[in-house]
């Protein structure tokens, strides 16, 4: 199985629909602080549970120049087409930082390793582009992913027990801020 990462342009379909957010949550990160510094232990969660965010049909910002999304595909012999496994839309944020707008891998073809290409390619894209750093936010109860954003060089800047509330008043979800500075 040969892994391609691509950038797609602004005639082709970002194929939205085609991308599933469903996991297990079977454990989360419980935050603490050290030293002035955000520090995490990894707990598990009472009940584990299936969590799938809904997947919406995006605007990729293709009018704005400073948005790129690159597409992760399986290419091999045994596949006529590739078939596409995972996305990553990057962009400026406000604050000057190359951000992770959006990071997905089906289901089928996580723990491979395609998650990690599709970061270390946003990565080169915000310093291709000159920022100083890269940020992003996911949530407390997507310990693969913040394993993943650690290992990359990522750090734990903040984190806010707020911004899903509008969503659902019962959530217990923390949003978390991760940051790589180059």
């Amino acid at each position: 199985m040969e892994i391609t990462i691509r950038k797609i342009d602004s005639q082709e379909s970002p194929q939205t629909k085609f991308f599933s957010r469903k996991s297990m949550v079977v454990s989360r990160l419980a935050l603490g602080m050290e030293n002035e510094k955000l520090i995490y232990t990894i707990v598990p969660v009472e009940l584990p549970y299936e969590r799938e965010y809904a997947v919406e049909d995006t605007d990729y910002g293709f009018e704005n120049a400073n948005v790129t999304v690159f597409f992760a595909e399986i290419v091999g012999a045994q596949h006529a087409v590739p078939l596409l496994a995972g996305r990553i839309k990057m962009m400026r944020w406000w604050n000057r930082f190359g951000y992770v707008e959006d990071i997905v891998v089906n289901p089928e073809y996580r723990w491979r390793g395609i998650g990690r290409k599709l970061l270390e390619r946003g990565i080169q894209w915000a310093r291709e582009n000159g920022y100083p750093g890269v940020m992003l936010e996911t949530q407390d109860n997507n310990v693969p992913a913040c394993r993943l954003y650690e290992s990359c060089g990522f750090v734990l800047g903040g984190f806010d027990r707020d911004v899903y509330k509008a969503i659902n008043p019962n959530t217990k979800e923390t949003a978390l801020y991760w940051y790589l500075l180059f």
